[in-house]
């Protein structure tokens, strides 16, 4: 059995964090005498485990436990990247309760129409990383814009662009994929790549030049790429090799 010391916790909390139930329930499990640690049928809810070397079972099952949590979200549109909404569908409401468990939040946000790669995370001190303007982190959008996207405006994003009120953007990377004919209409399909996060910036952007975005998806964070099988309101966790690419150099 483990000790009480630095690295441990009290078993009911442990198990209440990683969404197994309440301290009620936990204890009701001691009880009847499901929960086994370290191959010892626990008599204790109380008692202190070191959760991530114990071997914690609870009805045979083994409990693996983590205090953050990474969540790669496919966000859809016409979901709000919140944790609470009087209106509408949050992203937390896409979530399993054994993630909401974790009380996680949306890194940064994506506007409600927009669909693409999020980051939902209870790890305050990487999303704090992620965010702060000095740290610039691209992020890279795909898009269908209405009108000719050329090498003008290719070479006025490289040099920032002004927005409505007023506020001139760090330098973007914008790449044309193609054009496509939509009647009288041509739609461009573009990349955009930016390094801060202002409202509705790539619209902005865009409006700035003329042109209005009438599809809009995040691909690319730092160095975090959506998972391409991933479908809209899908999500799954990081692994280790991705959860390096955020907290490593983003450049």
């Amino acid at each position: 059995m483990s000790a009480k010391g630095r690295n441990t916790l009290r078993l009911d909390k442990a198990l209440t964090h990683l969404g197994y139930g309440s301290r009620s329930d936990i204890k009701k499990y001691v009880k009847q005498g499901l929960i086994t640690v370290n191959g010892v049928r626990a008599k204790d809810s109380g008692m202190h485990v070191d959760p991530e070397t114990d071997v914690i079972l609870l009805d045979g099952e083994r409990i693996h436990y983590r205090e953050h949590i990474y969540v790669m979200l496919h966000k859809p549109p016409g979901v709000v990247s919140a944790t609470e909404d009087n209106r509408d569908r949050t992203v937390l409401d896409l979530l399993a309760p054994e993630y909401l468990a974790f009380e996680p939040f949306p890194v940064g946000r994506l506007d409600k129409d927009t669909e693409g790669l999020l980051l939902l995370t209870n790890d305050g001190k990487l999303a704090h990383e992620l965010l702060s303007p000095r740290r610039h982190v691209p992020k890279t959008y795909m898009a269908l814009v209405l009108g000719e996207v050329g090498e003008a405006d290719v070479e006025r994003f490289a040099e920032g662009v002004t927005l409505d009120d007023g506020y001139v953007t760090q330098p973007g990377e914008l790449v044309v994929l193609g054009h496509d004919r939509q009647g009288e209409e041509v739609v461009s399909r573009i990349e955009l790549t930016i390094h801060e996060g202002k409202f509705h910036q790539v619209k902005r952007m865009f409006q700035s030049v003329g042109k209005k975005v009438v599809y809009l998806k995040r691909i690319r964070m730092g160095r975090l790429d959506l998972d391409p099988s991933l479908q809209l309101g899908e999500y799954r966790e990081l692994t280790e090799d991705e959860l390096a690419l955020l907290t490593g150099p983003q450049d």
